[in-house]
């Protein structure tokens, strides 16, 4: 039975064009539709030569936006009163000479746009002045939501943001037309929205200064043209080794120009780079004794300010994102902020609140915030996450009438404990938006940004947030889940957008089951549930199909797909596969089977092929383009510090006598015989799972040998009975259960190999009369435990005002189970109260364990802990607090493994079949998988496979 839910297949089937909103290009002439470009002809684009400078680029980009995708480049013109024919009007509201002619005739209103932030509006007009007889406007309620306006048309077009920073080809077409009609697109969701460049060695930083010399306006400008077309409007600038202000005098007045709002890092106060202090600072970072030449410092950079947008970070932090001195207090620390912002009304003559500040509670500083420090209204709370993907705190509702309103800093890239994660893109979207939506939310919004470390890879992350941030009051959970879908088909075209689309939401959950800097040879079981070849399986398959697609696509996408699908798909397929091959050569050696050596070489092979990968991505792909970008070392850490180079897994060689004999190991054990003394113990069979397992047989020497099996059930069958073993070979049992006996059993299977010698198995069957595999509705306990999505529930139990919503893609396995909406009160559980339900069979009775698997959210709701509860049958429900161990340890287990598993004991009175409910107490609670351990259950990474059910619903 396939596990895959039926809805999220059903969600990657939607139509392309259903996530994209406002589809207004189209290819063929209609009726009323404006020729952008058609056979004949091409439309002159006008902009007003004393509108704003990123107006004036807009149309500029947007002239070789039109040539890049129809091969015809229109003409500019400055003045509406000479022009005839069709006309692209492009201009800002204040700004544009044009439209305020257009708005005095009476030709269009532009109150939808008057007064709002970032806005813009689309429309097609007839006759509007003078010869022209068709225009198109493109207008914006300020500079920047004019150029969004531009790039919603160039993107419609054809044209993807990551058209140069990833090599993504233009959509040729002949013709371009825009639909009649007007498309309006009022202001963003969250009014500041960027991504902050960090962690920027070896891979960036080695790329810039090869490229352009250094951090230059350069490199710069490429970035704020990125952000833009991402719909972007805020900078936090690369900082270990830089100085966006000093390196070079341009860069901060072409992110003025631009319309890029810059800011600096959460340990960066007032406009200043940490590398200023080293370069040119005075005396000790330490306000108790310097306070003098700090403030100085921090006068200078407001002073270079000046009348640039910005947003000031406030407060201060220890020098070199270290914590302040263990001294140091809240009275301190409000003086310090105090301080600052006497300097930012002394430096520009006006209230420091008509200065636009945030005050960063990042690690330590959210503990003087909880202990209760505050800052002036006017001052946004930028709340962050743990570095790992789950926010720390949001405000309580009672707070959102907040003046400065709420931020968040989150994090796609991370450097420190419990191990720096800079490689390749480990970040889901389901979760990035399960996180997101909830800080949208609880009405953070003033205030986004992600660090991004090298900008690439995180291309397909970075897309997501920011498209969130744009658009999240008009998202449901079902244009996110379609999300892959459209952003494969933007940058790739429809035919393959599928398939991309699942190899992306494929290799983005893989990855981040583990980063590949977290994972070990002892990362995945090789003894339990075939885990381990599993995963090298999938990660295998996955690879193999992004070949396919690989070859299939036209030449000019391959660079493309290189770079966003199949390098992080094939480098982490190997990295897994790398990691299995040696743990499998340390468990052969001490086994002496004969293929440790050739497994080690595996070994080496692959360690190799790690570095032609990133190499050919280096100095192969684009002719050198993206030269350092694979650069980060990923293989060998040793603590959470990234190693200087990439160091091979130690493994094991051994010297194999002429004849060794024979070995067996069988699944589910870690033992091998005849050298164990235990009993050899297949997993038990039944006829709910139809368990396929296997036997190793293995030569300990360099001499073949022949080998027999022998069982003593015919119902059982092998994939070989006999034949030759020169390293081992792997024999897989099954049973047939049309003429397998009812009841348990246990037959033998007898392995005979060289000198007669032989090895027993014990091979049980667990085939009961009841219940029948098509008869019951739910999960069946199989080999003592029943392992059940979370989306695979059997009943949803709603109550007014508060539904389950499933999230598909979410979690290590399949999808996510969580309470909408986030802000509804917590619920004493009982009663009608909202539940999951899950029916299953049990064959035992007595104590048995819950185990939960949740999402590792942390208590935003900063209540003591985030509950929910667990009951069976109509037992009372027993409250669980998923965050009751604050310990260190703890979170780092979590945030490694990327889930959060709770044990919880409960009774059972008889066998057969039971109801698991899951509880909702509070809203954040993220419910992956649930396993009830029945005396069975062995260890694993991801946990036991799903079990056996049956269900006539659809997910």
């Amino acid at each position: 039975m396939k596990k895959q839910s039926v809805l999220l297949t059903l969600l990657y089937f939607l139509p392309l064009a259903a996530a994209h909103g406002q589809q207004f290009i189209t290819t063929r002439s209609e009726p009323g539709a404006f020729p952008v470009a058609a056979t004949s002809s091409t439309a002159a684009i006008y902009v007003d030569s004393g509108d704003l400078f990123l107006v004036r680029k807009a149309a500029e980009m947007l002239q070789q936006d039109i040539g890049r995708v129809t091969g015809k480049i229109p003409k500019i013109i400055h003045s509406l009163s000479s022009a005839t024919g069709n006309v692209i009007i492009i201009g800002s509201l204040d700004h544009s000479a044009g439209i305020r002619q257009l708005s005095a005739d009476k030709k269009l209103h532009t109150r939808n746009l008057k007064d709002k932030w970032e806005a813009y509006r689309l429309q097609v007009l007839d006759h509007p002045t003078g010869g022209i007889t068709k225009a198109l406007l493109i207008i914006g309620s300020d500079r920047r939501g004019t150029a969004y306006g531009v790039f919603t048309l160039s993107k419609q077009m054809g044209v993807s943001p990551w058209y140069w920073w990833a090599d993504v080809p233009v959509k040729k077409k002949k013709e371009v037309f825009v639909k009649k009609g007007i498309y309006y697109y009022g202001p963003p969701a969250v009014k500041y929205r960027g991504i902050f460049l960090n962690d920027e060695a070896p891979a960036l930083s080695g790329w810039v200064h090869e490229k352009y010399g250094g951090f230059n306006h350069k490199f710069y400008v490429r970035v704020f043209k990125l952000l833009l077309r991402l719909r972007a409007n805020y900078l936090w600038p690369a900082m270990w080794g830089s100085s966006f202000d000093v390196d070079d005098t341009l860069n901060p007045i072409l992110a003025n120009k631009y319309g890029i709002v810059m800011g600096t890092a959460h340990n960066e106060p007032m406009m200043r780079s940490r590398k200023e202090w080293r370069d040119f600072g005075h005396g000790p970072w330490n306000y108790q004794t310097n306070a003098d030449s700090l403030r100085a410092f921090w006068e200078k950079g407001i002073r270079r300010m000046d009348h640039r947008e910005s947003i000031v970070t406030i407060g201060m932090r220890g020098n070199g994102d270290k914590p302040m001195s263990a001294g140091t207090n809240i009275a301190l620390l409000e003086k310090i902020i105090r301080d600052q912002r006497k300097i930012i009304t002394a430096v520009t003559g006006k209230p420091a609140a008509e200065t636009p500040q945030d005050w960063a509670l990042y690690k330590e500083v959210q503990q003087y915030y909880d202990q209760g420090m505050r800052v002036p209204d006017d001052v946004t709370l930028l709340y962050s996450d743990d570095n790992w993907g789950n926010i720390r705190r949001l405000p309580p509702l009672k707070d959102t009438i907040r003046k400065g309103g709420f931020g968040i800093y989150y994090h796609f890239d991370y450097v420190g404990g419990p191990r720096n994660y800079k490689w390749l893109n480990t970040n889901q979207i389901s979760r990035v938006y399960e996180q997101m939506h909830e800080a949208y939310a609880y009405h953070a919004r003033q205030l986004w940004v992600v660090n991004v470390g090298d900008l690439k890879p995180m291309e397909y992350p970075i897309s997501f947030f920011l498209d969130y941030a744009y658009d999240a009051n008009r998202w449901g959970q079902q244009r996110q889940a379609s999300y892959p879908l459209r952003w494969a088909a933007e940058q790739f075209g429809s035919a393959n957008a599928r398939e991309i689309a699942d190899i992306l939401d494929k290799y983005t959950r893989y990855n981040s089951r583990r980063k590949p800097e977290l994972l070990s040879p002892d990362t995945y079981s090789l003894d339990h549930y075939q885990e381990a070849d599993r995963v090298v399986d999938t990660y295998n398959k996955l690879t193999m199909k992004a070949k396919k697609v690989y070859r299939e696509l036209p030449l000019s996408y391959r660079s493309a797909f290189y770079q966003l699908v199949f390098y992080p798909v094939a480098a982490c397929a190997n990295l897994n596969d790398l990691d299995v091959t040696v743990a499998k050569n340390r468990l052969y050696a001490k086994q002496g089977r004969a293929i440790t050596n050739e497994l080690a070489d595996s070994a080496r092979a692959m360690f190799l092929k790690d570095s032609l990968l990133s190499r050919y991505y280096n100095k192969k792909l684009e002719n050198g383009k993206w030269d350092h970008f694979m650069d980060q070392t990923h293989i060998g850490y040793t603590y959470w510090q990234q190693p200087r180079y990439n160091h091979m897994p130690e493994v094991k060689r051994i010297r194999l006598p002429k004849v060794g004999g024979m070995g067996v190991s069988i699944a589910g054990s870690g033992a091998w015989w005849p050298h164990s003394d235990t009993a050899a113990v297949l997993p038990a069979f039944d006829p709910y799972q139809q368990q396929k397992d296997y036997i190793d047989i293995f030569n300990r020497g360099s001499k073949p040998f022949d080998y027999t099996i022998r069982s003593s059930a015919p119902w059982l069958s092998f994939s070989a009975t006999k034949g030759e073993i020169k390293t081992g070979k792997r024999i897989w049992a099954t049973v047939n259960w049309k003429i397998a006996p009812k009841g348990d059993h246990v037959s033998s299977i007898t392995i005979t190999g060289p000198g007669n010698k032989s090895v027993t198995i014990q091979a049980p069957i667990h085939n009961p009369l009841l219940p029948k595999p098509d008869q019951f509705e739910g999960f069946v306990e199989g080999n003592g435990y029943v392992s059940m999505e979370a989306a695979h529930y059997s009943r949803a139990v709603n109550s007014k005002g508060v539904h389950w919503q499933l999230i598909p893609g979410l979690g290590r396995t399949l999808s996510g189970m969580t309470p909408f909406p986030v802000t509804a009160k917590h619920t004493a559980p009982g009663g009608t109260s909202p539940r999951l339900e899950y029916r299953m069979y049990l064959f035992d009775s007595g104590t048995i364990h819950v185990n939960t698997y949740l999402s590792p959210t942390l208590d935003f709701h900063h209540t003591g802990g985030m509950r929910y509860a667990i009951s069976i049958d109509d037992n009372p429900p027993r409250i669980v607090n998923m965050n009751a161990d604050t310990s260190r340890q703890d979170w780092g287990r979590s945030v490694s493994d990327n889930i959060k598993i709770i044990s919880t004991a409960l009774q059972v009175d008889a066998p057969g079949p039971h109801v698991l409910k899951f509880w909702m107490v509070d809203t954040g609670v993220v419910l992956q998988k649930l396993v009830v351990d029945c005396g069975g259950e062995k260890s694993s990474y991801l946990g036991p496979p799903e079990s056996f059910y049956h269900t006539r619903k659809k997910y």
